[in-house]
């Protein structure tokens, strides 16, 4: 393929759909996106998608030459099947994505985990920042609705026979801690996810211990996130900044023990909750500095990701050029 051909990023999430159009070298040529509404079952919604897709090869006079696609969940990536989407309806088991899609768009449709998608992404990113030489050992954690993540072993992705490896999210942190959404207890999706935060954010409002919380958020608790209540605690609300260095500490001890199994050159933290900016990285590094004692953890960068809410777009173009991912 020349380079100008164009390929096709597609990011299935449960509220909405994204689509963009570029080239391998990562210049995006158009962009678009649509409701994904999940109620409609797989088949309504992979009608949207080729709808997508064609509509916006319409638009821009664009044809994408192949697909390349993040699901929310596992997915068996070399027959283009989802296995299991946990947040969207019927959890799509089973459901030929790549034999569905690829008729309808007139091109080959590549799938991958969404976050490890991210995770190609941001790796391909920062190795052509840095001339090609970022192509080490890398971790990333999104950090959203959910806990995602992905892991790059000297510079190549680590998928595993299922496409599953890289599920940073769900570690153990607390044995007998709450009870996570794939069955297990005390993973860090329960401590340190956006809604396990906004969740301790709300009950600080609402026991009346986070007067800058409520001020910044006009006692509405319904408006209470992580960024708010980052914004709480650096307006002097003690109760809330307890909470986030809580959940940046169990963040912590995460990221220690990815050091200690990898010991990568680079930790990436994404997603919405990593906008808590400071607070959090810093209570991350001190907290990894206490607990790595096998090897001096200062090496390991940890760092935001560099390409944020692109990463995964770039990662579908770079998936589509490269025909798809196998491990």
């Amino acid at each position: 393929m020349g380079k100008d051909t164009v390929y096709a990023s597609v990011d299935l999430g449960g509220t909405k759909v994204a689509c963009a159009f570029g080239t391998a070298d990562g210049e995006i040529r158009a962009r678009r996106s649509v409701a994904t509404e999940s109620h409609r079952g797989p088949a309504g919604v992979l009608e949207r998608i080729a709808g997508l897709v064609n509509g916006l090869a319409a638009e821009s006079g664009l044809r994408p030459a192949a697909v390349g696609m993040g699901v929310p969940g596992l997915a068996d990536i070399r027959r283009g099947v989802t296995r299991f989407l946990p947040n969207l309806p019927t959890q799509w088991r089973d459901v030929p994505v790549s034999a569905t899609l690829a008729p309808r768009v007139g091109c080959p449709v590549h799938i991958l985990n969404d976050v490890r998608m991210a995770t190609l992404g941001e790796l391909t990113g920062r190795a052509r920042a840095s001339g090609g030489r970022g192509r080490g050992t890398l971790a990333f954690f999104a950090l959203g609705t959910g806990i995602g993540g992905g892991v790059a072993i000297d510079g190549r992705l680590r998928l595993g026979p299922l496409g599953a490896a890289g599920e940073l999210g769900h570690q153990t942190i607390v044995p007998d801690g709450p009870r996570c959404g794939c069955g297990n207890r005390g993973c860090l999706e329960t401590l340190a996810s956006g809604p396990a935060i906004a969740a301790k954010g709300v009950w600080l409002l609402l026991s009346g211990r986070a007067p800058q919380l409520y001020e910044i958020v006009a006692g509405d608790a319904g408006r209470v996130t992580p960024r708010e209540m980052a914004l709480a605690a650096e307006a002097g609300d003690d109760a809330v900044r307890e909470e986030l260095v809580r959940a940046a500490g169990y963040l912590g001890i995460a990221v220690a023990n990815v050091i200690v199994v990898l010991h990568p050159d680079l930790v990436v933290l994404g997603g919405g909750v990593a906008a808590i900016g400071p607070l959090l990285f810093d209570t991350v590094r001190a907290t990894v500095r206490e607990r790595v004692h096998m090897f001096p953890p200062d090496d390991v960068r940890i760092e935001p990701s560099l390409l944020g809410d692109h990463a995964g777009t770039l990662g579908g173009i770079v998936l589509a050029s490269m025909g798809g991912l196998t491990d």
